[in-house]
């Protein structure tokens, strides 16, 4: 995939990602849905196969969560680049792609959870700080299921009923609410599927 980009769209994309790091409560992954609505939908410099793969290959391994939204960039500059096999100057996006989404994402909620988490614990005793901690649960919970409903919907061929998926996604989601099975079951499990052809 090849697309073309001026300055204004990397300033648009390190933007995205400067409002997006602020509404990441609970880490980057609760923004997948905007993140998904932006570079696939509105822009069209992912395809739904490289944006849903950023964040599984990013989640299944080891490291820090965010690292969903540095593929994501490495993605976005390869792309603006002529794709992997263009040369230097595609690689050289690919970094710079991953800088501006990192750069984006890290520095607003780096800075507001240093200063906040100082507040907070000073005023932890508070009851306006203990209401808000308690009102975030249900904030949370939903841009997570926002941020599945997303990544389900992503692996839908045309035409083809994905009954399967949504079933898949509803057991797992059960299998984690209501049991202690460590999660590291439940992924090798769906690579089990995967393998099968299930999914």
């Amino acid at each position: 995939m090849t697309i073309a980009m001026q300055w204004h769209d990397w300033l648009g994309l390190f933007g995205q990602y400067l409002l997006l790091s602020l509404l990441s409560i609970s880490g980057a992954i609760t923004t997948v849905p905007d993140m998904h609505r932006y570079l696939v939908a509105q822009h069209g410099w992912l395809t739904e196969a490289q944006f849903t793969s950023s964040v599984a290959i990013a989640q299944a391994a080891p490291g820090p969560n965010v690292l969903f939204v540095a593929l994501m960039g490495w993605n976005v500059g390869l792309n603006a680049g002529g794709g992997i096999g263009a040369g230097p100057m595609a690689w050289l996006l690919g970094f710079f792609g991953l800088l501006v989404t990192m750069v984006g994402i890290m520095l607003p909620s780096t800075t507001l959870t240093y200063f906040a988490t100082r507040w907070g614990h000073r005023n932890r005793t508070r009851r306006e700080v203990r209401a808000f901690k308690q009102g975030m649960a249900p904030v949370v919970v939903g841009l997570l299921i926002a941020t599945g409903w997303v990544l389900a919907g992503g692996n839908q061929s045309a035409g083809v009923p994905a009954w399967h998926l949504w079933l898949l996604s509803g057991v797992a989601a059960l299998v984690v609410w209501r049991t202690r099975i460590h999660l590291l079951w439940l992924l090798g499990c769906g690579a089990a599927l995967g393998a099968v052809g299930f999914v």
